[in-house]
């Protein structure tokens, strides 16, 4: 849908409307044009790792069709950066952003270096990237949350734009953070700190969460190894967005995501405080036309 009211502008980048694709669906940076055929403002590639990996031993992804949820351990399964390179050489119809990890076998001593790797194999080809240290699938990776190690990893980061902007005569590009709904008050409140000490762009609230609190689905699946996503996340994803809007005064722009099945439920996250929004399992469960069904409540929203 194109329409001046759904336009978003958001740190120097114009979104011809608010609602994305999240990171997981087109790990390789194959589909993104494809994708946004059916309408997505922006589209997320990745999680993107240096190196390629084959990520966990499948089968890796449940559906929990009586929770409208989806269970996944897929472990950065990707074909490297490089290759998503080459993927995203072809002209864009949407904006690209790039979602980037560290390998499994890299210790976490060294995991700025793989992310260091990512930012600048995808400098040329993305228009914002987004730091993953929230997924649940990769060993200790969600340690690099806790406050020391995640301020070096962004002030790394950070740097490293700034000398790439300049050597390339270009924009530095904007950095979010994607943050677990897992957190609690004190850690968000950390988050909340680091971005403002880092000066990074934003933070995209939530990924998925390893809670399995009131799920109504049979107890194998219940029980599987992962992250659950989907309808179970959509009041903890809200919260959180609520919660980092507040504390920090709005002080840095908010991508919601977690649960977003219904126009309803997308309304709830910009008033919560997001700014953007995007879909993953709630795209799998309710088909593509969720997409224009939300656009047109914003507008019917911004009309009233």
């Amino acid at each position: 849908m194109d329409d001046p009211g759904l336009e978003r502008k958001l740190f120097g980048l114009t979104f011809k409307n608010p609602v994305g694709l999240a990171a997981g669906f087109d790990k390789n940076a194959q589909l993104y044009n494809e994708l946004s055929d059916f309408g997505f403002g922006f589209v997320e590639i990745g999680t993107l790792t240096p190196k390629p990996q084959d990520g966990n031993p499948k089968k890796r992804l449940f559906r929990l069709k009586d929770d409208r949820a989806i269970i996944n351990r897929m472990g950065f399964n990707n074909l490297g950066v490089e290759e998503a390179v080459k993927n995203l050489r072809k002209s864009h119809r949407v904006l690209i952003g790039g979602n980037i990890g560290k390998n499994k076998l890299t210790p976490n001593t060294l995991a700025v270096k793989d992310y260091l790797i990512c930012l600048e194999a995808l400098f040329n080809d993305v228009d914002y990237f987004v730091v993953n240290v929230s997924s649940p699938n990769t060993p200790g990776l969600r340690e690099l949350q806790d406050k020391e190690p995640l301020t070096a990893l962004l002030k790394a980061l950070k740097t490293e734009n700034s000398v790439l902007a300049k050597k390339r005569k270009t924009q530095e590009r904007p950095i979010l953070l994607k943050i677990a709904p897992d957190l609690t008050d004190d850690q968000l409140l950390d988050i909340i700190e680091i971005v403002e000490v880092t000066a990074i762009d934003g933070v995209i609230a939530t990924n998925t969460t390893i809670s399995r609190d009131n799920l109504k689905s049979e107890p194998r699946l219940v029980n599987e190894n992962g992250g659950v996503s989907g309808k179970p996340l959509t009041k903890r994803s809200t919260e959180v967005i609520r919660f980092l809007s507040e504390k920090s005064n709005k002080a840095f722009p908010i991508i919601g995501v977690g649960g977003i099945h219904s126009p309803k439920d997308a309304l709830e996250k910009l008033e919560a405080g997001a700014d953007l929004i995007q879909l993953w399992t709630g795209f799998v469960y309710e088909g593509p036309g969720l997409i224009k069904r939300i656009n047109k409540a914003i507008l019917n929203k911004n009309n009233h």
